[in-house]
């Protein structure tokens, strides 16, 4: 889940762009690296829009004596590419960001040491892509889905669409944008879950189908999140005119606990028949100076505390069984039993030459 993913969410609230670091106070007993040199910080180097409360760092450090500095190193895919290129000597000691879409190119590139977590025995066997080495540690799922403004659907006694198909009928025209997959991660994720839904042989036909019943495409989830969806907070601000827009099953929690006052109802829904689901993982780098941290810290974000934090600050649903669910975030968000799915060694073979044929039939 890229940091769009979650600075999609975040919305005009919270906004956190370039390079920042924080830290949990504290002190505690010394980690080490391999060599044995000691050590009390262990970094966690992640996307723009990795969020924790202060009070669970605080938690960690009591536990285990480390005090944990965050590196925010751009979005998803900007970080990742920061680590291939400090191979060997990295920024920090765990990543977290990886996704379903990027692993097989970080796995490939080898940046992780193998490492078993603590608690690996309650997460779902399906989100668990790398069972059999344990180079990344699965920490949370979320799906990329078709959003719309409920008001406008009520006002036009139109139902909203429900599935990939329907947003190529005629009822829907002109009414859907959608972000760029060459430069989007969630503009990525909704290619990724039309090739699952339609295959190889039929998301070219269907993206024709889209195009000529007038999707439009921005650059960013921003912009059409914010400026062209007539259901954000932001979209009403700017006179938005499209009551269709890829975002987040998690996105309209987001409407209700940023509004003043906050609703009794989102003024948001999810096409629950529009997703992909992304699962993003955590690793210990290769070459991490202080070893016996990062794998503390890599127990920590599967432990309760972390895991049942997450949904009010990164508006993603945990992988351990059992977390609890902020109420706001389960009344609200929606509940995608089925996503579309593709196998991440697929997304890698063929991620590019899927953009490049997207780009050359909807990019004009």
């Amino acid at each position: 889940m890229n940091s769009q993913l979650r600075r999609a969410v975040a919305m005009a609230a919270v906004s956190a762009l370039g390079v920042t670091a924080l830290a949990a106070c504290g002190g505690g007993s010394d980690g080490g690296k391999g060599d044995g040199t000691a050590s009390k910080t262990v970094t966690l180097v992640g996307h723009d829009s990795f969020a924790v409360s202060d009070t669970v760092l605080k938690a960690f450090t009591e536990q285990t004596g480390y005090t944990v500095k965050v590196l925010k190193s751009g979005d998803a895919g900007t970080a990742l590419n920061k680590e291939i290129l400090t191979k060997g000597s990295p920024q920090g000691d765990v990543f977290f960001g990886v996704d379903n879409t990027l692993l097989s190119r970080a796995l490939d590139n080898d940046l992780f040491t193998p490492y078993e977590a603590k608690g690996l025995d309650r997460v779902a066997d399906e989100v668990q892509l790398d069972a059999d080495k344990h180079r990344v540690t699965p920490v949370d799922t979320g799906d990329i889905c078709v959003n719309y403004d409920k008001k406008y659907f009520a006002d036009k006694k139109l139902a909203p669409p429900e599935t990939f198909a329907d947003l190529a009928k005629p009822a829907y025209k002109d009414l859907l944008v959608v972000e760029n997959a060459a430069t989007s991660s969630p503009g990525l994720g909704f290619l990724l879950g039309t090739v699952g839904t339609f295959g190889e042989s039929g998301w070219q036909d269907y993206w024709k189908k889209l195009d000529a019943n007038g999707v439009k495409v921005v650059d960013g989830w921003e912009q059409a999140y914010n400026e062209e969806f007539s259901g954000s907070a932001g979209g009403k601000k700017a006179g938005a005119d499209r009551p269709l827009v890829v975002s987040y099953a998690s996105s309209p929690p987001v409407e209700v606990l940023y509004a003043e006052p906050q609703p009794a109802e989102a003024p948001t829904g999810v096409a629950t028949g529009t997703c992909f689901r992304q699962i993003e993982f955590a690793g210990l780098l290769q070459g991490a100076k202080n070893e016996a941290g990062g794998k503390a810290l890599l127990d920590f974000l599967i432990g309760d505390a972390f895991q049942e934090d997450m949904p009010l600050n990164m508006f993603v649903n945990p992988v351990v069984e059992g977390a609890k669910l902020p109420e706001l975030f389960t009344r609200h968000g929606a509940v995608v039993e089925k996503p579309a799915t593709v196998a991440p060694k697929t997304i890698a073979d063929k991620r590019e030459q899927w953009v490049r044929s997207w780009s050359s039939l909807v990019l004009k």
